[in-house]
């Protein structure tokens, strides 16, 4: 009977302890770091929290970033060229940032502090930027009352605090990019197959809320800052960003939060893995034994370690041979296999540029309007729609192709290195966008001569430099074939 009891109270116990075994998301804890239990953390409960801060971080980015050549050109009075270098510098800063702040998340941070930060920092960033903006309103308002002029240009104190807060407000982009992500990525279990499924819709409805973002503040925010004020159109993001803090701070008690077995620093174990099987590589036949003198879990990490090296040198084909997309996507004012369409359309789309704007520079000659850089082109802005419409679509494929690729391709304590790999294409692209303008730029403006970046757009040769980009795109193209062709793709490590 003692027995029988006995089993059944084991049989009790085990029918109390398997749901719960069921219930445990594997490989994160709550915020009290508890396993964390399906049921009551994770999945689309906690992403969407996620999801509403990076609709307040696109919109508030992007607020500043696509009329910033118009703040440049306008309010602080520089030319075309010199802003078009300045805002692809600012934007390459802006895209690299998260290769810096992803070691900080991965190694000491972790995703939710890092993301804390990065919204402490927009706040201040877009604060400063208002304050910036004001300051000079004030500033050239009393210039034009004293000189009873309009030219009044910012003093070198105005300008080195304007590019102080848009330099902290890439900071703080590059530390939300890459760990906003993967944080809402993480919040869906892989080894269940409902949640596994829930995560890739996560990525695509991740870009749509990502594209609603963008063509809110375009809409928005470009007709505050042109018809109403600079102040103000920086001025509000800086508040959608407080209340994204609230937002993301209120779903702290649902998230799932990430642990990992090995807690040294991601970059560090890929140095130490190249370290060791170097000095492996140059040890003589004789000192062999030297080699095994590792315990059983040493040798197990070790490997583990060569392998997740492998997986990012894997990746370095890859992101090399995207570059061509980038430089191509810096010239847009915004909004694996898949991302082959992408970037395929995005070299299509630039032909088409090309062609565009050849027609526009014939019909300025047709009308006389060459020398009067303000005076409307008789064309209607319909021209503009087949590029757009093919970028739109090129960016779908390339956008979510890219997130997914760089997200699943390395091991899980990467993951947020993986993404900032991602964002570096675009700023990579950005550098070498800013490069190629001021070599052309010095190279086709010397001698009297209007270069293709001439301040009168009617004199200037866009279409060359379209064109040049369409072929670079080609060759770069064609690389990406052949190493997504023979890309080895990774598997999972079980530890």
């Amino acid at each position: 009977m003692a027995i029988t009891m006995s089993m059944a109270t084991g049989n009790n116990f085990q029918e109390a302890e398997t749901p719960l075994l069921y219930d445990v998301a594997r490989g994160s804890v709550d915020f009290k770091g508890r396993p964390a239990a399906r049921s009551k953390s994770g999945c689309w409960k906690s992403a969407s929290f996620i999801i509403g801060v990076e609709l307040a971080e696109r919109f508030a980015y992007y607020g500043i970033n696509s009329n910033l050549v118009s703040y440049l050109t306008g309010p602080l009075g520089q030319s075309t060229a010199t802003a078009a270098v300045n805002v692809n510098t600012w934007s390459g800063t802006a895209w690299l940032t998260p290769l810096l702040c992803a070691f900080v998340a991965d190694s000491f941070l972790g995703r939710y502090r890092m993301i804390l930060v990065a919204c402490l920092l927009y706040i201040l960033g877009l604060g400063f930027l208002s304050l910036s903006a004001a300051l000079h309103s004030v500033h050239s308002s009393d210039c034009r009352n004293a000189r009873n002029s309009t030219a009044c240009p910012p003093s070198q104190l105005e300008v080195i605090f304007f590019f102080f807060s848009l330099y902290l407000v890439a900071l703080a982009q590059g530390g939300n990019k890459p760990c906003v992500q993967a944080f809402g990525a993480d919040q869906f279990d892989e080894e269940d197959e409902e949640e596994s499924l829930a995560k890739s819709s996560f990525f695509n409805w991740w870009n749509f809320f990502l594209s609603t973002a963008v063509m809110l503040s375009l809409l928005v925010l470009n007709y505050i800052q042109e018809n109403l004020s600079w102040a103000l159109g920086f001025g509000i993001p800086c508040v959608v960003m407080c209340v994204a803090l609230i937002v993301f701070s209120l779903g702290t008690m649902t998230y799932r939060y990430s642990i990992d077995r090995d807690r040294r620093s991601p970059l560090v174990r890929i140095g130490q893995a190249f370290v060791k099987t170097a000095r492996n590589w140059r040890i003589l036949p004789h000192e062999g034994a030297e080699v095994e003198a590792l315990t059983e879990d040493e040798k197990v990490y070790f490997s583990n370690d060569i392998e997740a090296a492998k997986t990012i040198l894997r990746l370095v084909p890859i992101w090399a041979t995207s570059l061509g997309y980038g430089i191509v996507y810096s010239q847009v004012i915004p909004p694996s296999y898949h991302s082959i369409h992408g970037i395929f359309l995005s070299l299509l789309a630039m032909v088409i540029a090309a062609l565009i704007e050849t027609k526009r520079l014939a019909v300025a000659v047709e009308y006389g309007v060459v020398d009067t850089p303000k005076a409307m082109v008789p064309m209607s802005v319909w021209w503009l729609a087949p590029q757009y419409l093919v970028f739109g679509v090129a960016d779908v494929f390339t956008f979510i192709g890219f997130q997914e690729f760089f997200y699943d391709q390395v091991p899980t304590e990467f993951r947020s290195l993986g993404l900032a790999l991602y964002l570096s294409i675009f700023g990579m692209g950005n550098f070498l966008s800013s490069f190629l303008i001021t070599i052309i730029s010095r190279a086709t403006s010397g001698h009297g001569h209007d270069g293709w970046f001439s301040d009168n757009l009617n004199r200037a040769h866009l279409d060359y430099f379209y064109w040049l980009l369409a072929g670079l795109s080609a060759v770069a193209f064609a690389a990406y074939l052949y190493f997504a062709k023979i890309y080895v793709y990774y598997r999972k490590i079980s530890v």
